[in-house]
């Protein structure tokens, strides 16, 4: 567990924005991405970086909403990606289910029911 101190300063540390990926999480980095990438069997390509930036966008514009309505982030990806399939083609990109998988990537929580522990992703 980290001290209080520990999480002061972390909080306190100015952060250093990734111009690429304006709004992703403050404690989110690239080399994170790829190593949780490189742990779950991904080699990241464009696609995966755009759909992650698809994700922390959606997320950031909704950051005042309670909760991320699963549906409508499908829906907003579907969409995002429809010349090249939608979600059909998300899938592909990530195996571990286009929301679930994209979200541990982005440094996002994923949604509610976006996975169950009993069952895996089912979105």
């Amino acid at each position: 567990m980290l001290h209080v101190s520990t999480d002061i300063n972390r909080l306190v540390r100015e952060s250093v924005i990734d111009p690429d990926f304006p709004h992703a999480p403050l404690e989110w980095t690239r080399d994170e991405a790829m190593e949780i990438a490189r742990e779950e069997g991904l080699k990241l390509t464009e696609d995966h970086w755009e759909a992650i930036r698809a994700l922390q966008t959606y997320y950031a514009h909704h950051a005042d909403d309670t909760a991320i309505n699963l549906r409508d982030l499908h829906d907003a990806l579907d969409e995002h990606f429809h010349q090249k399939g939608g979600l059909k083609y998300l899938y592909t990109l990530f195996p571990g289910g286009p929301i679930a998988q994209s979200c541990r990537l982005a440094g996002l929580k994923a949604p509610f029911m976006a996975s169950d522990p009993s069952f895996g992703s089912v979105a």
